[in-house]
């Protein structure tokens, strides 16, 4: 499933959480929580990938990881096995970035992402999750960096420039470029659910 995540709001303004395209998954959207803000925060979402997802994941804190399950483990055990056996096995990169993506492993989502990039250096829904990823570890700029590649590749990808907006917003606090980002998508696909969120998000910006 894609990861393309759509951004999850809270109360009044959310910003906050970044979620990626393809943590395990090859279309599945799901939401990531980004750290927690003094006001209501807004959650990023990962975009539609090839993946994974965290179900249920709420605003605020990045959760606490939890041992996956014996089936998701034996997933995890089955695809380390597969990269091992052949390192150029882009599809199983992708799924393993994304299991370990649902199960909260951030650094080692990055490095399987990682992996399936030097294959396939342009998949948007890819650069997107590993950006959600990026961000769940503390590293904003490079979260950025993923989200503004995947939206240069695919100027369609409304995902990705969502994304954009809620690290301006929320980590560099640089609220006219998060402004800029949302208006774009607006313009762009209207009626879209992140055209929907990004407008409370604006209005948010105001206040």
């Amino acid at each position: 499933m894609n990861r393309n995540i759509v951004f999850a709001l809270v109360g009044g303004f959310v910003a906050g959480a970044l979620v990626g395209y393809a943590l395990g998954r090859s279309g599945v959207d799901e939401a990531v929580p980004a750290p927690q803000a003094a006001a209501p925060s807004a959650v990023v979402m990962p975009a539609p990938s090839l993946g994974g997802g965290m179900k249920g994941a709420m605003p605020g804190a990045m959760p606490t990881a939890a041992l996956p399950s014996a089936e998701t483990q034996a997933q995890i055990t089955r695809l380390e096995a597969a990269v091992l056996s052949d390192p150029k096995n882009h599809d199983a990169w992708v799924n393993l970035g994304n299991l370990y993506f649902d199960n909260h492993q951030a650094q080692k989502s990055v490095e399987a992402y990682g992996k399936a990039l030097a294959l396939k250096p342009e998949d948007p829904n890819v650069l997107t999750d590993q950006g959600v990823m990026y961000r769940a570890l503390g590293l904003p700029a490079k979260a950025l960096a993923n989200f503004e590649k995947a939206h240069k590749l695919d100027p369609s990808h409304m995902q990705s420039l969502f994304n954009i907006g809620i690290v301006y917003a929320e980590d560099l606090k640089k609220p006219d470029e998060a402004a800029k980002a949302w208006n774009q998508l607006i313009a762009k696909a209207p009626a879209s659910d992140q055209a929907a969120q990004a407008k409370q998000l604006l209005d948010g910006l105001k206040k």
